[in-house]
């Protein structure tokens, strides 16, 4: 709260984008994961309807 009220918003911008990118480097990270993981045969495709069944039973 030392900080005025533009550096305060600066601040906020710059915190959120990088939640953002960080965000977007762990989802690169698991969609490189599960496709190693594919081309490997240990995950099989899968229609809409069986993932979503998957999901409805959680």
């Amino acid at each position: 709260m030392q900080l005025d009220f533009n550096s305060r918003e600066m601040l906020l911008e710059i915190l959120q984008k990088r939640q953002i990118e960080a965000r977007r480097n762990k989802m690169a990270k698991t969609a490189k994961q599960t496709l190693k993981e594919y081309h490997s045969g240990k995950i099989q495709p899968q229609t809409v309807n069986e993932v979503l069944e998957k999901l409805n039973t959680l």
